[in-house]
């Protein structure tokens, strides 16, 4: 009898062991789900900036120095291998992205051109997913940390498993809050 009990609470724990286990290989695939998602999106911001640069040069082709930092801050992000790396140089990209709509108001027929309204939409669709895809793989790192973290997980992950770093945004400007002046 006692060996039939002792039988059943060892099933039970290794149950519980897998069950805890297998979730939280759940939500570190997860992280790497949003993560992949963000990155997709990053690559079709990639795509359509070289057809905006093009446009943009048609109409302002002594704003080089403007043109010249999105390219390169485009190819950082496309040359990025870690995710950090990625975060970093993303945010360099969305800093250079408003200096080139910051040069197209300038130009009032460049405004106006079908092309580059069309470009322009799609990259702040873009924008949108992105910001939507960091704030979805945020959650998921929090999940995931939370699991390993806390016990029970804690003891289950032990050390095989590592805290994720969520995107954070590395440039304090954007923490401020514009001014308005009428």
């Amino acid at each position: 009898m006692l060996a039939i009990v002792i039988i059943a609470i060892v099933v039970v724990l290794a149950i519980w062991f897998i069950s805890i286990y297998n979730g939280i290989v759940q939500k570190d695939n997860r992280c790497d789900n949003a993560w992949q998602t963000i990155d997709a999106q990053l690559q079709r911001r990639n795509d359509l900036i070289p057809n905006l640069v093009e446009t943009v040069k048609g109409y302002a082709s002594h704003e080089s120095k403007t043109l010249s930092a999105v390219t390169q801050a485009r190819s950082a992000v496309a040359n990025a291998t870690t995710p950090e790396d990625k975060m970093q140089a993303s945010n360099v990209l969305s800093g250079t992205l408003k200096s080139l709509f910051a040069v197209a108001e300038s130009y009032p027929d460049l405004k106006a051109n079908a092309n580059f309204q069309q470009l322009q939409s799609e990259l702040s669709d873009t924008e949108n997913k992105i910001s939507y895809a960091r704030q979805s793989f945020n959650d998921c790192v929090l999940e995931y940390n939370n699991a390993i973290e806390t016990f029970p997980g804690n003891v289950v992950a032990g050390s095989k498993f590592k805290t994720r770093q969520g995107f954070e945004v590395t440039d304090d400007s954007v923490r401020q809050a514009p001014q308005v002046k009428f």
